[in-house]
């Protein structure tokens, strides 16, 4: 079963509707007690329970559960996730929800899958590795995708015979708990999965330094992760897996399909309203097809529909809460003093709720605000980049051009996604080598896979979620050495 520790101090904590800015529900607040009680929990059930000593197997056949209870819950989850987000119904029950089960049935079936080698040695020995859970992991979840996030965590620390404390945001505390829920009548064994609602600076920085957890990840903004890493590093030194912020170029060629394109750039900066780390929110179009792109840029904006989120067919519900909505309109307000030009947007909708008109920014420049900063929201900038001189000498003269993009695309402190926008392969091949991030998607965008790995470079985090990379986040490798006497072979 999930353990959610009793609450010693009783004090509770409010979750809103971002629609209307009411409270939903009251909340147990977790705080450093809580964490030490769910992490005691943890330490023992890994320790002594049940969990790290079952048969891969039969930990495959719980997490199997799990997935088909997911299945069989989505009208619920997907509401609490709505309700307490504010994205909208139809993506959280009809994308979000099958993709968690996916990953959820994808990691069971790896469980039973994760083994060693026989290494050959120079010397008459037998030499073999063995991949063992690594104990107790803490997690650190966002608001942005709640339960998506608490699958990537959960299902391959689990899979691979861990314990768990998990940390849900403050902003969306619910689909999690009726998650872990849900994993208990799968027949997850007591004190495996830990649920603590809390606040980072308590809950969160309690689980940071704890001195019995084993691993810690977090997702979350840059600045966040770099106080995580120094708490792990400042307590018993437990590695961190950090997936974090991004500022992603989206870069339209001369060549590419320009209505295809203006409406995956669409998807790609305004899905989730605007509210995902990876956002196309840098989007590079070449100066031939840039007038006719940002025309149907603007129309399309002007088109999106925006509204109560349990209303079939709205495309964006509302900002998670009054501070991310006070922190765009700031940014906004940033692009027009600036000097980029305000295309369309920009203004609050409605006086309840914490709605923004979709927003398009054109004649961007890097060094603007809104061009470098992580803005985590329906704000669209679009810059222009040119045809540069060839030399005569380019043994791919399309792709003299993108030059200048690629060295302007790189110049951040992010590297977590890009998009490229052609139909010249040698175009594609070039910028899919030479873009410092983690993921470039090359005529499509956001498209996500439970084999697929997903990470950053530079500040945009350390490690990989999803696919079989995030198992070794959760393992440990364990070399055995044993001598061999007179060996018909070695």
């Amino acid at each position: 079963m999930f353990t959610k520790s009793p609450n010693p101090t009783g004090k509770t904590f409010p979750t809103y509707d971002p629609r209307t800015g009411d409270v939903i529900a009251h909340v147990a607040e977790g705080d450093a007690e809580d964490i030490n009680r769910a992490v005691s929990a943890a330490r023992k059930a890994f320790d002594e329970g049940p969990w790290p000593k079952m048969t891969a197997y039969e930990r495959s056949r719980v997490l199997f559960r799990f997935a088909d209870l997911i299945d069989q819950h989505t009208e619920e989850l997907a509401t609490l996730e709505t309700w307490d987000n504010g994205k909208p119904y139809e993506q959280a029950a009809k994308i979000e929800l099958p993709m968690i089960s996916r990953l959820i049935r994808y990691y069971a079936g790896w469980a039973d899958k994760i083994h060693g080698l026989t290494v050959p040695a120079d010397s008459p020995h037998l030499v073999q590795t063995i991949h063992e859970p690594i104990g107790v992991a803490g997690q650190i979840i966002p608001w942005n995708f709640p339960l998506l996030m608490f699958a990537w965590k959960v299902g391959p620390a689990l899979a691979c015979g861990n314990t768990v404390v998990i940390k849900t945001a403050e902003q969306t505390p619910l689909s999690a708990l009726h998650a872990a829920k849900l994993l208990h009548e799968a027949g997850l064994p007591p004190g495996v999965l830990n649920v603590v609602s809390g606040f980072g600076p308590t809950a969160g920085a309690a689980l940071a330094t704890h001195m019995q957890v084993d691993k810690l990840a977090f997702t979350g903004s840059t600045e966040t992760g770099k106080i995580v890493l120094e708490l792990a590093a400042k307590s018993n030194l437990k590695p961190v897996t950090l997936e974090l912020g991004g500022k992603s170029p989206f870069i339209v060629c001369k060549d590419a399909d320009v209505d295809k394109t203006v409406e995956l750039a669409h998807f790609a900066l305004f899905f989730n309203q605007g509210q995902c780390c990876c956002a196309g929110s840098r989007t590079y179009v070449h100066e031939s097809v840039y007038d006719e792109f940002l025309e149907k840029a603007k129309a399309r904006a002007l088109k999106r529909s925006v509204g109560d989120p349990f209303v079939a067919g709205i495309e964006q519900g509302p900002q998670i809460d009054s501070e991310q909505f006070e922190k765009i309109m700031r940014y906004i307000r940033s692009g027009v003093e600036s000097g980029a030009t305000l295309e369309t947007g920009g203004e609050r909708i409605g006086d309840k709720g914490f709605y923004i008109q979709p927003t398009v920014f054109s004649n961007v420049k890097e060094d603007m605000l809104i061009a470098k900063d992580e803005i985590f929201g329906p704000v669209q900038s679009i810059l222009k980049f040119k045809e540069l001189e060839g030399d005569g000498n380019n043994t791919f003269p399309n792709c003299r051009d993108i030059n200048e993009v690629i060295r302007r695309a790189n110049t951040t402190s992010y590297g977590l996604a890009a998009g490229v926008f052609t139909q010249d392969i040698d175009t594609a091949n070039t910028l899919t080598r030479a873009l410092k991030v983690g993921t470039v998607w090359i005529n499509c965008y956001d498209v996500f896979d439970a084999a697929i790995p997903f990470g950053g470079y530079k500040m945009s985090g350390q490690g990989r979620e999803k696919g079989i990379h995030c198992l070794s986040n959760y393992l440990q490798v364990k070399a055995v050495v044993t001598p061999l006497k007179d060996p018909a072979w070695i």
